[in-house]
């Protein structure tokens, strides 16, 4: 850019000059300039039409690789929104599934919460919460001792008194035969845990909800412990988890009363555990007793053998007999045969027959 500028300076400069020559009266000197006026315009043009064609040349290149490099800017972008949007494809994909499973997960739950109410709707009935509780206990019966296990439990079973027992387990000694019995005591429980309530209602419904379990202890120690027909305790079984944790938690007074008239109060958990350690010993039992008949079966085969082993050593002493005599007689054949082949090839000493009157064939 520097020399175009000079070369503009140079041409305004011969321009002015010709000028000047143009206002003087020295005609000659003025066709000369006029000429080269005209040569120097001839240049100029071609000056500029070369510059012309040269910058747009170079305008072009510079257009050409502005547009290739635009070409490949754009290849780079597209590639990486290719890349950007399988990914956000991917994401979003992925985020669709989430929400499916959340709404199949809130349907679980709206689902739930519907049994839920529609449950304790029905435990409001006594009735209802019976056969809930019996259902429960038989499910863990059969669970730990198997299914028609009559020989270790019954269900709604008949005492000598006339008291049906929900269940009964028929442990081994020193337990017995131990009832259980099924109680569900929720009003009461229910309202005083209520935290919508006063709190006169809550102790006024405390003092009820132990007045009933206290209650079904004494029913249960009543009906279900038979002397010379069941164990001297028995069971109570709380279908429900909560009420088992509130008595042991913060009434251990009913703990000590249930203690005082032999019963046991169990939950669903606990009641297994108890009823697992039963069937462990009922097995230990089981095994205790092969055990003795193994030993006895045992013992009876040790006689057996004993015997056969001295069969076996008769037997041998007979064999070796036996074989000591087809030893002798081996011998006995081979002296006879090597008689009768010196009989047959004449070979006996003429002195012995002479020196013996009876020829003795056989030497033993």
């Amino acid at each position: 850019m520097l020399y175009v500028v000079l070369g503009l300076l140079i041409v305004i400069i011969i321009l002015l000059v010709i000028l000047l020559i143009k206002n003087s009266k020295s005609n000659p000197l003025i066709e000369k300039l006029g000429k080269f006026e005209t040569d120097i315009t001839k240049e100029i043009g071609e000056f500029k039409f070369g510059f012309t064609k040269d910058l747009r040349e170079d305008f072009d290149k510079l257009n050409e690789r502005i547009e290739n490099k635009l070409l490949m800017i754009n290849e780079k972008v597209n590639e990486r929104i290719d890349q950007n949007f399988e990914k956000t494809n991917k994401t979003f994909n992925n985020v669709l599934e989430r929400l499916s499973k959340i709404d199949e997960a809130q349907k679980k739950i709206d689902g739930l919460s519907t049994e839920i109410i529609n449950l304790q709707s029905v435990l409001t009935d006594k009735k209802t919460r019976g056969i809930f509780g019996e259902v429960n206990l038989n499910y863990i019966l059969t669970n730990v001792f198997g299914q028609k296990n009559d020989k270790v439990f019954q269900i709604q079973y008949k005492l000598n008194n006339g008291y049906i027992a929900d269940a009964v387990v028929f442990a081994p000694n020193p337990l017995g035969t131990i009832a259980i019995d099924s109680k569900f005591p929720l009003e009461n429980y229910q309202k005083m845990t209520n935290r919508s309530l006063s709190k006169e209602e809550r102790l006024m419904a405390e003092k009820l909800f132990k007045s009933d379990v206290k209650k079904h202890i004494d029913a249960i120690s009543n009906k279900y412990i038979v002397e010379g027909q069941t164990s001297n305790e028995a069971i109570m079984f709380l279908p429900a988890e909560a009420i088992f944790a509130e008595i042991n938690a913060y009434h251990l007074d009913l703990l000590e009363y249930a203690y005082s008239k032999k019963v046991w109060i169990t939950s669903p958990t606990t009641l297994m555990s108890t009823m697992t350690i039963i069937q462990m010993i009922l097995k230990n039992i089981q095994r205790d007793k092969y055990a003795k008949v193994i030993h006895t079966e045992l013992n009876k085969l040790g006689i057996e053998f004993n015997k056969y082993k001295l069969r076996w050593d008769k037997l041998s002493r007979s064999i070796d007999t036996v074989t000591k005599d087809v030893k002798d007689i081996h011998i006995t054949t081979e002296k006879i045969t090597k008689r009768f082949d010196s009989i047959n090839s004449v070979e006996l000493d003429t002195n012995v027959i002479e020196n013996h009157d009876d020829i003795n064939l056989i030497e033993d």
